[in-house]
């Protein structure tokens, strides 16, 4: 088996709504309860009055396939579920869903597809549900085939789903929460480790998350993603080797030591903190202090108990902004200054990228984070890289609302 260098270029998907709707649909995710005063004070009631906003993911790989014959899906990425629309699927919903661009995977058009024993369910913090049977196909990722693949294959889904824009998700994290019964089943991560003719230098992906932003940059503000292998022009680009830290697979999630961060030059010591590296999350999460400490350097910037969150002028100049970095395991990497506004507030101020954990006991590196830089999860070797990127200007145009 070889490997052709094959970028899986990104779809953006429709972005939340606001601030708010981001940070709602993180305490939706990783269940935890927010710190700061505002309409939200326990996971329990945190949708409550805010209608169904859950935000999924950030973006969209586009093509994955299913084979024989190959069928392309635009999958989104996810933390631990591999599910995709079929045509098990009820007839009104198959319509709905084909009218929305939707392609459904038929298992009896698949030569290499085997029913399982197995089901699954899930529901979602908004109250979306989906559930169906479990089989197994050949999945094609790049030029990288994960053979045996467990498929999650929906037979009910919630009317939230037709309206989205992918065909299914795509689990790249560890499968022990996965929610398979009565057997759970390895995700296609634990499948590059367990097949044979998958060679270690190959047993990772990597992840390239660009922004509107960087339209008149070198990128041109792409997004991809690769299986099987690194891409070496970003590595050129970029003026520097990656840098490793192992990973905690405990939680099944991408997790690493983040023991410090500096503001401004200022370093804030933070022992025994881990983060979470997540390309589904849009914002980056810290814990109060830090956010403080950020907050507090930029003129005009409060916490706003609308909002549930901190928010500053839409007219901060680049030399008004701090320069923050934190830690990758014993390396340090900044965040870009123009990410530093995720959404418009008002006339006059926008919703930070960067807000607080709540009593989540781990950061959580989301797309505010990772859009500075080129990030690699070795699976074979359970370790995560990143490789500082270099923008060649800073776009502080504030993103609408």
């Amino acid at each position: 088996m070889s490997v052709e260098q094959q970028k899986i270029p990104c779809i953006p998907v429709k972005p939340p709504k606001s601030g708010l709707d981001a940070y709602v649909s993180s305490l939706t995710k990783f269940n935890f309860n927010p710190t700061i005063h505002g309409p939200f004070q326990t996971a329990e009631a945190q949708l409550r009055g805010l209608g169904k906003i859950l935000y999924k993911g950030t973006k969209i790989l586009h093509p994955g396939s299913l084979p024989t014959p190959k069928t392309l899906h635009k999958i989104e990425a996810d933390r631990t579920r591999g599910e995709v629309w079929s045509k098990l699927l009820d007839k009104s919903t198959l319509r709905a869903g084909h009218e929305k661009g939707h392609t459904s995977f038929d298992p009896g058009k698949s030569k290499t597809f085997k029913s399982c024993r197995g089901n699954w369910k899930i529901k979602y913090g908004d109250g979306s549900t989906a559930s169906g049977k479990v089989g197994t196909d050949d999945v094609i990722l790049g030029d990288l085939c994960v053979e045996g693949q467990a498929i999650e294959l929906a037979t009910q889904l919630s009317p939230e789903f037709v309206s989205n824009v992918g065909d299914g998700l795509l689990g790249l994290a560890y499968g022990h929460i996965n929610t398979v019964r009565p057997d759970p089943v390895n995700t296609p991560v634990e499948n590059m480790i367990a097949q044979a003719d998958i060679q270690k230098e190959w047993e990772l992906f990597t992840a390239y998350l660009g922004s509107w932003r960087d339209r008149d940059d070198v990128d041109r503000g792409e997004s991809f993603y690769t299986f099987g292998y690194i891409d070496q022009d970003v590595i050129t680009r970029c003026g520097q080797q990656p840098y490793y830290t192992p990973v905690d697979t405990t939680r099944g999630l991408w997790e690493i030591m983040s023991e410090s961060a500096v503001v401004n030059g200022k370093t804030i010591p933070r022992t025994s903190n881990t983060a979470i590296v997540d390309t589904g999350t849009s914002l980056a999460l810290v814990d109060d202090f830090l956010c403080r400490e950020i907050y507090a350097t930029i003129p005009g910037a409060v916490l706003d108990v609308k909002n549930q969150g901190w928010i500053y002028p839409t007219n901060t100049s680049l030399d008004k902004l701090p320069c923050v970095q934190l830690a990758v395991g014993g390396r340090l990497f900044e965040i870009q200054k123009e990410d530093f506004g995720f959404a418009r507030v008002n006339s006059s101020m926008q919703y930070g990228g960067i807000q607080s954990r709540g009593d989540c006991r781990f950061d959580v590196f989301g797309a505010t984070f990772l859009k500075a830089v080129y990030a690699i999860f070795d699976v074979g070797n359970k370790r995560f890289g990143a490789v500082q990127r270099v923008e060649g200007k800073q776009n502080l145009d504030v993103a609408k609302s």
